[in-house]
């Protein structure tokens, strides 16, 4: 039922609370009620007894309506931050995750030339490449998405963000131009198809072909293992985010593919989530240059 009056913030907060079964019912209600009232967070606890408007009001019951039916608070916003970058999102992609910045992390902890040329695999809403872009502006940073929905995002990011990404509708390496990387990157799906994680949560109403990837998980990172090597330069990098229980599995397929130096890093909270490994120059004449 939507509201035809005016009503306080803390009324409105203390409702929606009751109403959203998710780990952060405050939060959610707080970030939905700045969104449809132009009002700061810190009002909200400052002044609990400001009047929302009878439109901004209905809109807001509205909204918390869809987050009690388990909608992502970020879809119901259109944006969600990652690496301090505002991003728009939309429900052809995944919303970008906090642990996902520890793969931007690595990526700028490598010792890569200063022109490096690097490619986002399945970058999704962008947030990946975007962030590399904004941080190391003399890298020349390519991104693509299988879905053409995914791609006039990434592009839409980029423009808004003012950064020079190109972006591709490719499936993986398909649709790319010829070229050398000296940095591959990729959060692909990794979800097993029988995992129960699917159907809980906020993952339910994301695209299931941005998660998913065979009966292990482990069907789009075996693919892309195998075709990295003709598109890294010689003591190019590989780095991919993987599922907490992948790690070994993951670090098998890069050490039988012929990668050297190939290591496991942990997520912020010490779970082993990213895999990297270098294609050796002694094999680099082979590939593409």
């Amino acid at each position: 039922m939507t509201s035809k009056r005016s009503m306080t913030c803390q009324a409105l907060l203390n409702n929606a609370v009751r109403r959203i079964a998710s780990e952060t019912p405050r939060l959610d209600a707080e970030l939905l009620l700045a969104h449809v009232s132009g009002l700061s967070r810190s009002s909200f606890r400052a002044f609990p007894e400001r009047e929302v408007d009878a439109q901004p009001a209905a809109e807001f019951e509205s909204l918390v309506a869809q987050r009690a039916l388990g909608m992502p608070v970020a879809y119901l916003l259109g944006h969600q931050e990652f690496w301090s970058l505002p991003l728009t999102v939309s429900s052809s992609t995944l919303i970008p995750r906090p642990d996902t910045e520890c793969l931007v992390e690595q990526a700028l902890e490598l010792l890569l030339p200063d022109t490096a040329r690097v490619v986002d695999l399945g970058t999704g809403t962008g947030a990946i490449a975007l962030a590399l872009a904004s941080e190391r502006p003399s890298w020349v940073i390519s991104a693509c998405d299988l879905l053409d929905d995914a791609v006039a995002l990434a592009q839409l990011n980029a423009r808004q963000l003012r950064l020079p990404v190109n972006v591709y509708q490719s499936s993986w390496f398909a649709g790319l131009p010829s070229a050398s990387f000296d940095l591959i990157v990729s959060n692909p799906p990794y979800v097993a198809s029988d995992d129960h994680h699917l159907k809980e949560g906020d993952v339910r109403f994301e695209p299931s072909s941005a998660l998913v990837s065979g009966a292990d998980g482990l069907d789009d990172i075996r693919r892309i293992v195998d075709e990295a090597p003709a598109w890294l330069s010689a003591e190019g990098w590989l780095l991919l985010e993987h599922g907490f229980d992948q790690a070994k599995a993951v670090r098998e397929l890069f050490v039988d593919r012929g990668f050297a130096m190939v290591e496991s890093r942990q997520d912020y909270g010490g779970n082993d989530r990213m895999t990297l490994g270098q294609w050796p120059r002694k094999k680099g004449a082979l590939h593409a240059e």
